[in-house]
């Protein structure tokens, strides 16, 4: 028996280790600094990893275009959060 539950527990695995996400800052509108994340795939699971960083910082955002946007620049705690939450540090990258 393996350590995981369902196949879908094995894929969402498969994809944390895979996963090359790239977190940066960008300007927007009013000169406002926003946490672009990108590389994450686009389901289910992408969505569930945007409303837990949203809730756990504090802050707005959406999940858009393959992209996780936060208002503020949050980079290096969505970094540390991504680690907690089973991604690999290493296939973390931030500018």
């Amino acid at each position: 028996m393996s350590d995981f539950d369902s196949m879908d527990d094995l894929i969402k695995e498969i994809e944390r280790g895979e996963a090359n996400i790239v977190i940066t800052k960008d300007v927007r509108k009013f000169r406002k600094p926003v946490t672009v994340v990108s590389g994450l795939q686009e389901n289910k699971n992408a969505k569930d990893v945007t409303r837990q960083l949203k809730t756990k910082i504090g802050t707005g955002g959406t999940f858009k275009d393959g992209q996780i946007i936060l208002q503020g620049d949050h980079r290096e705690t969505v970094k540390a959060m991504l680690v907690e939450m089973g991604f690999k540090e290493e296939s973390i990258e931030v500018y």
